[in-house]
């Protein structure tokens, strides 16, 4: 069952409906409290962590630092609480009462006195919506500058807790324990650079009125096992169309990823000038000359197949726009799985077009941003906001790449997984390669998400050697291995 995310507008108002039930908010800061301190305890032991520097700011995500510092000390840790001046909280000031008489004396500043083994975060909590002035950004600069372990409550300080973006900087936390529920910004955006490593502490029932605005994509995907008498027709026929006169790699990627996937058999259409290029890496594949194709003949060509991948190194000259035109028609009046990749999201953001259910366009944040008419500092912003957008406008299902990839098909989805090393020339090829095969083989029967996740968990296989210098050539070979699981 995948996991439920939340924005954060809607958990304070869950919070708050607890509270009209005459639930205490006290006993609810002192429960998380309590539920993280459990679990630090389990970590500092671990780990042969000792001293502990908790760092509270002015709000209630303070009175939740005031008391796992309590919590901790009365567990046998050195502890010591650096504070901001206090808030206007009825339950802060409890919680700081509660510390000082487990006989903790808040500092009130951020000098560190001496080095800490671990360092706690409760700065700032979701409410955080601005932009920190100087004073705040050199406190959580000097946290991160500090060598030991950071471990946040609730979000790290600083972190939109609905975009992932920093305002302007964030703690980098090596562990997350965020309460209640889990918040967008965690996932999504620069959120994976500075969260680590997430537990959610689960303290109080939902309710029927909490809605949750985005899943975590499961890893846990099983396809169907092949029956004793396939053959290569039984397993879906993909079409990939793209490949410029001046760039024939992307394509070539895209039908290796096709064929690792599992797709029975595999046409690129592209420029003549690949061909052998293609047939000396994957002779597997069938080839058609893209500029000798009549109208006719692609309507044929259309008509074989169950899956196009279309636009990866289709170019932007007028050449590739008449390409575009002429099948990116026949690709809408068909019944076929459609990719749109690269520079068919370009062509369709300068000729916007309504999309039908059956096609799934796989921008970047730069693409989106060509898409949606705006910057992609805009789209990265918020990119749940985007990627709603993009659909409003175009329909269709959209995967929005990046950290957290965003998946918008009749609900929202986040992929966890991936990594860094991903970000690198060709990995977008691969993907759409490995969507058009999926659809191709299983059409409804498997979701956008499951491809999503796939692709990602496959770059995590290639990375266990480590991130820096994965090529995307070499992932059909780590896409062979996850589909296979």
């Amino acid at each position: 069952m995948q996991q439920q995310v939340y924005h954060s507008r809607d958990l304070q108002a869950w919070e708050q409906r607890w509270f009209q039930q005459q639930n205490s908010s006290y006993g609810l800061m002192q429960q998380v409290a309590w539920g993280i301190s459990q679990r630090l305890i389990t970590l500092f032991s671990e780990q042969k962590i000792k001293k502990i520097a908790v760092c509270c700011g002015p709000g209630n995500n303070a009175g939740d630092g005031y008391l796992v510092a309590k919590y901790l000390k009365q567990a046998g840790f050195q502890v010591d609480i650096y504070a901001a001046e206090l808030g206007p909280s009825p339950d802060l000031v409890k919680a700081i009462q509660d510390a000082k008489q487990a006989d903790l004396q808040p500092y009130s500043h951020f000098d560190f006195q001496t080095e800490y083994e671990a360092y706690i975060d409760a700065l700032f909590g979701i409410g955080l919506n601005r932009q920190l002035d100087s004073d705040w950004q050199n406190v959580i600069q000097t946290v991160n500058q500090q060598t030991g372990l950071k471990i946040s409550i609730d979000i790290p300080s600083g972190l939109d807790a609905n975009t992932g973006q920093p305002l302007p900087v964030a703690i980098k936390a090596d562990y997350t324990f965020t309460g209640l529920g889990l918040k967008a910004g965690l996932f999504t955006g620069q959120g994976k650079e500075y969260a680590g490593k997430i537990e959610l502490i689960s303290a109080i029932p939902t309710d029927a009125e909490l809605q949750p605005i985005a899943q975590l994509a499961s890893h846990q995907i099983q396809l169907p096992k092949r029956e004793a008498f396939g053959h290569k027709g039984s397993y879906g026929h993909v079409l990939v169309i793209g490949g410029h006169a001046d760039m024939g790699g992307a394509v070539i990627m895209a039908a290796e990823a096709a064929f690792a996937a599992g797709a029975g058999k595999v046409t690129i259409v592209c420029d003549a000038k690949h061909h052998t290029a293609i047939l000396s890496r994957a002779p597997n594949v069938m080839l058609r000359d893209i500029n000798l194709l009549t109208q006719e003949q692609r309507q044929a060509l259309i008509q074989q197949v169950d899956a196009v991948c279309f636009g990866m190194g289709l170019g932007r000259d007028s050449w590739s726009e008449q390409q575009y035109t002429a099948w990116f028609e026949l690709t809408q009046q068909s019944d076929l799985e459609v990719v749109l990749d690269a520079d068919a999201l370009w062509f369709l953001a300068k000729q916007p077009q309504v999309l039908n259910s059956q096609t799934y366009a796989t921008p970047h944040p730069g693409e989106a941003a060509t898409l949606l008419a705006c910057s992609t500092a805009e789209v990265e912003m918020d990119r749940i906001a985007a990627i709603h957008a993009l659909q409003q406008k175009y329909q269709g299902q959209w995967v929005l790449k990046g950290s957290g990839s965003l998946i918008l098909e009749e609900r929202l989805y986040i992929c966890n997984a991936g990594n860094a090393g991903m970000g690198t020339g060709g990995m977008g090829d691969v993907l759409a390669g490995m969507i058009a095969s999926l659809k191709a083989q299983f059409a409804q029967k498997i979701y956008l998400h499951e491809i999503v996740t796939l692709h990602a968990l496959a770059g995590d296989e290639l990375a266990k050697n480590g991130e820096r210098g994965l090529q995307a050539q070499n992932m059909k070979h780590a896409i062979y291995q996850v589909v296979n699981r």
